[in-house]
């Protein structure tokens, strides 16, 4: 008998199973009595770790540092068209574009042959998932998919999801991988999604693309994990040559991921 099926003993907390299973916060006082002190410290504690990973730049310089240290990866710095953070929050129409001197660059940077996978990696809305765990997913999504050819890895800042769309369009890729911090929540602040995009476009639907999210390291999505999904996702969107809602994962039923 497992510790949810046992019976709840008359006089416990009738919740204190379902608080073991999920960081969330559940029902802080059963009888309806105000919130003892610790809970609230906790709750303010948690509310301004997410301010912070809205407003807060990413530490670019330590990206950077953590994918040079990969090897054989080439860089570009680049920017949307959002001029600053309380722009970027306003218009997040600003942020699904590059500025025009980014795009510049990219068309620059194109290789002679285009790359099978364009990655980009934007700060989205939360700086410390970028920071903490994008340069990470990129060492682990490059050993795990040894057969494609990468373009240079793209890091934009004030960037939203379709802004990868550009620069994979730039470079001729005909797939993209955008890394992005999740907005964050009250319970995890730093979790980073990844958003898979077949034959990106202007304009491109957002159910044309595959989202991978929870990924961190408080009870989230771990690097492997995530990194088994994704690569299946790769390699089922070049073969079917479509991503969104005409790719699945349809692994066997009952299989975990990362399980062989």
């Amino acid at each position: 008998m497992t510790d949810h099926q046992r019976p709840i003993t008359p006089g416990a907390d009738p919740f204190s199973r379902l608080r073991a299973m999920t960081p969330s916060r559940v029902r802080l006082d059963a009888t309806g009595n105000a919130a003892p002190l610790q809970a609230v410290l906790d709750f303010q504690l948690s509310h301004a770790r997410a301010r912070d990973a809205i407003h807060q730049p990413a530490d670019w310089a330590q990206i950077t540092a953590d994918l040079e240290s990969l090897g054989g990866l080439d860089l570009l710095h680049l920017k949307s068209r959002a001029e600053d953070r309380m722009v970027y929050i306003r218009r997040p129409d600003l942020g699904r574009q590059l500025d025009d001197g980014s795009l510049t660059e990219v068309r620059a940077a194109a290789p002679a042959t285009p790359p099978d996978l364009a990655i980009v990696i934007a700060d989205g809305l939360s700086a410390s998932a970028v920071t903490t765990h994008a340069a990470r997913m990129v060492g682990h999504l490059k050993d795990a998919l040894p057969e494609l050819t990468l373009g240079p890895i793209a890091l934009v800042r004030e960037g939203r999801v379709a802004v990868g769309d550009a620069v994979a369009m730039a470079l001729g890729a005909p797939l993209c991988l955008v890394l992005i911090g999740e907005r964050p929540g009250l319970s995890v602040s730093d979790s980073l999604g990844a958003y898979l995009t077949w034959n990106p476009q202007a304009e491109t639907p957002d159910s044309s693309r595959n989202c991978v999210s929870n990924i961190h390291g408080n009870g989230g999505l771990s690097y492997a994990d995530a990194t088994d999904l994704l690569a299946y996702l790769v390699r089922g969107a070049r073969n079917l040559q479509a991503t969104g809602v005409a790719l699945k994962d349809d692994r066997p039923k009952g299989k975990l991921i990362g399980e062989g």
